[in-house]
């Protein structure tokens, strides 16, 4: 890509969705029972599209094993496979096993635009694919289609893009970052198996912790919690479980109960 792209001013035309509610069961007066599709500029795909194939050599190398989201030719499938594989094992040699599986509140909604960018100089992605990126999200606009009618225009300051190709490879970018400070990979709690130690598995945001003590498991949440508030994103304690095979205490975060 050009150099020169670097200091591309990205029409304003192409930096605007139409965002489309979509009713979820439930009260259809509750904001929080609809969830958006958002449409883009089929113009500015194209460019995504360029962008995309560009960005992409740099976050397969960022990623881990235990990535799988939104990467060519893994799946969630795998995952399963993978966790299947790990309780079988653990069974074979006796260990006991917890899984705390993860949920964040709005995790795509809540990714701060001057953290993302500096997260990505750290990565080593190259300053003019940087830059595009940052044309590109400043006075971003949307708009909310109701009926046969659409709101004012609004600026969006905060979350990736919806509808937009690149924000899983961003959003990819955005959890390793969290993971890697929380120190999971130089961790020594987790579940040791075939001279491995596991105490993480991926899909996106969607992460599964696992280790041989209920006291390890809680650290390594605790990690995660921390790192993740540093960058803008809260577990949604409500929606996050805790499996175990053997006895363990209903657990408590910040005041709520972790379902077990």
């Amino acid at each position: 890509m050009p150099a020169n792209l670097e200091n591309l001013a990205v029409a304003t035309g192409l930096k605007r969705s139409v965002f489309i509610p979509i009713p979820k069961k439930g009260n259809a007066k509750e904001c929080s029972n609809y969830h958006t599709i958002a449409l883009i500029s089929h113009v500015s795909k194209v460019m995504l599209k360029i962008l995309r194939a560009r960005l992409q050599q740099y976050v397969n190398h960022e990623l881990p094993d235990v990535q799988a989201g939104f990467r060519k030719g893994r799946g969630t499938r795998d995952q399963i496979a993978n966790i299947r594989w790990i309780m079988e094992k653990a069974r074979e040699f006796q260990k006991n096993m917890y899984f705390c599986f993860i949920d964040y509140a709005k995790a795509f909604d809540c990714v701060d635009h001057n953290k993302l960018w500096k997260i990505l100089k750290e990565v080593g992605i190259p300053d003019h694919l940087t830059c595009l990126l940052i044309n590109l999200y400043a006075g971003q606009e949307a708009t909310v289609e109701t009926g046969h009618r659409t709101t004012d225009w609004f600026q969006i300051g905060k979350g990736v893009r919806q509808g937009c190709i690149l924000s899983p490879c961003l959003f990819n970018l955005y959890a390793e970052y969290i993971m890697r400070n929380a120190g999971l990979e130089e961790a020594q709690a987790g579940i040791k198996i075939a001279r491995r130690n596991i105490n993480n598995l991926r899909y996106a945001f969607d992460t599964t912790l696992m280790a041989e003590s209920k006291e390890e498991l809680k650290s390594l949440l605790m990690k995660v919690k921390v790192e993740s508030e540093k960058v803008g994103l809260t577990l949604n304690i409500q929606k996050m479980k805790i499996m175990a095979s053997g006895p363990i205490t209903s657990w408590e975060i910040d005041g709520e109960t972790v379902q077990t």
